[in-house]
């Protein structure tokens, strides 16, 4: 058969059309949602609070400066797009196997063994083995035809793990807001414990100067005096501490906006932040497609399976393509010669006979990789429940419990009002005041903690959802 009859093109092309991938084509595995999330005490609807972009979700101007800040200068999310490029490299590595590979060979030579191989003779017609020239020049191309889909599989699973590596970047964005969000909420938290702090410090230190004025005066005792100036001291010894905390609270969030540690602006006060009771979480079903960490999973798993098909395409013949075009002479004036055209093409079919059972193996292998990836995936979706559930929870709970302790701290107070007037009438002694103080103290911190926890349920439920999944801006959304 000639190549320039066409004959053999058309053959070519029917091993194309004739040839199949092997290997399992990639089904998501049967999952069994439920029908709403546990804790989901708002009507069940498509609309979920996922759908919002983090600066309608944290009203805050401040905070949502500092987020974008963080998007532009956060080492880990850097990393994580020169990751996504890597695996974008890798992908058209992958896809270089569909075509022909073409090079050129150029070689200058002086031999002996040339002789007898170009047919080269001297006068008397008679081969001697004398040294000899060669110039060549050629170009060559090789071409693996993909009969049963290895190629395919290969760039299905580069695909894959390019999306898996994408979804892996959409995480760690999604991480930084809702790690921004959280740390600055704990900084406004600390600042609330601090001025809680000073206005007790204050509180006893008014108290201690009363008492040392009626000492003076014949109408205290020493002890009480005393007792007094303990309460003092030990509640100024909380203002260095939250400083300290507070300082290396702002140097975590510095590190976050990728910069040195410095001080941290802040905008809206713990307790002038808004935080829903209740939000809508959306359908878990739809889960699966905004939770990044899920979505990556489920690309691992696209590409473990496609892995499947490569290894399996291995116990086949691989059929293969090689031709070569140019010019060989002893002569460097004779290139030019039509004699001296060189030109071959090849058609050659390879495969395994006995290797020691390393094709069986490594199929083995591939197989047990897609277990371990299906085991994966199905645990990712059930934590992914598991965590919007307990994030929605935690919000309708947290709601009572600040609402019953804002209503504790109220009572205090007055309690401290009254047990004040009363001791300054003489109607109460000195431990009455003391208690009713040692009462509020906690009390007010324990309102500032579970105000800080509910906003750090509505960040985590945020993110839980796999929120601002269809944004599209990537230098001011957390979906890119």
């Amino acid at each position: 058969m000639k190549f320039g009859d066409g004959r053999f093109i058309v053959v070519v092309i029917a091993v194309l059309l004739a040839g199949c991938a092997v290997g399992p084509d990639y089904g998501r595995p049967p999952l069994t949602p439920p029908e709403k999330f546990r804790g989901q005490v708002t009507p069940v609807e498509a609309a979920s609070m996922a759908d919002l972009p983090w600066w309608e979700v944290f009203g805050d101007t401040t905070l949502q400066a500092l987020i974008k800040e963080a998007i532009a200068g956060n080492y880990d999310l850097q990393v994580a797009t020169a990751r996504v490029a890597q695996a974008r490299a890798q992908a058209g590595v992958a896809q270089a196997a569909f075509f022909p590979w073409i090079g050129y060979n150029v070689k200058v030579q002086r031999a002996k063994e040339y002789a007898a191989f170009l047919g080269i003779s001297n006068t008397n017609n008679q081969f001697v083995p004398s040294a000899t020239n060669l110039f060549l020049g050629a170009l060559s191309a090789s071409w693996e035809i993909d009969v049963w889909g290895a190629v395919r599989r290969s760039n299905e699973a580069a695909t894959a793990q390019l999306l898996a590596t994408e979804e892996g970047r959409r995480g760690v964005l999604l991480s930084l807001v809702a790690d921004v969000a959280q740390a600055y909420f704990e900084l406004i938290e600390l600042d609330a414990l601090l001025q809680i702090a000073k206005e007790t410090t204050a509180t006893y230190e008014g108290i201690y100067r009363i008492f040392k004025d009626r000492l003076e005066f014949g109408v205290e005792s020493q002890l009480e005096v005393a007792r007094a100036e303990g309460a003092l001291f030990s509640a100024a010894a909380n203002i260095p501490e939250l400083q300290s905390q507070i300082a290396a609270k702002e140097n975590q969030i510095s590190t976050l906006l990728g910069k040195n540690p410095s001080a941290i602006p802040r905008g809206t006060t713990l307790f002038s932040q808004e935080v829903p009771s209740t939000v809508p979480a959306g359908l878990p079903s739809a889960l699966l497609e905004r939770r990044p960490d899920v979505m990556k999973l489920e690309e691992q798993l696209v590409a473990a399976n496609a892995n499947i098909g490569v290894a399996k395409a291995q116990f086949f013949p691989q059929l293969n393509l090689t031709g070569i075009l140019g010019k060989a002479s002893p002569e460097l004036t004779l290139l030019t010669n039509g004699t001296s055209t060189i030109w071959a093409i090849a058609a050659a079919l390879t495969g395994p006979i006995f290797q020691g059972g390393r094709i069986l193996e490594n199929y083995r292998g591939t197989v047990a990789l897609w277990d371990e990836a299906k085991l994966q995936y199905e645990q990712g979706v059930i934590k992914a429940f598991q965590d919007v559930a307990s994030n929605l929870v935690a919000l309708d709970q947290l709601a009572g419990a600040e609402t019953e302790l804002t209503r504790a701290v109220a009572a205090l107070k007055k309690a401290v009002e009254l047990a004040e007037l009363r001791y300054l009438y003489g109607l109460s002694s000195y431990y009455e005041v003391l208690d009713a103080e040692e009462k509020l103290f906690p009390a007010q911190n324990a309102q500032a903690q579970v105000r800080l926890n509910r906003l750090v349920a509505y960040v985590q439920l945020y993110k839980a959802l796999g929120g601002g999944w269809n944004v599209q801006n990537p230098q001011s959304a957390a979906r890119q």
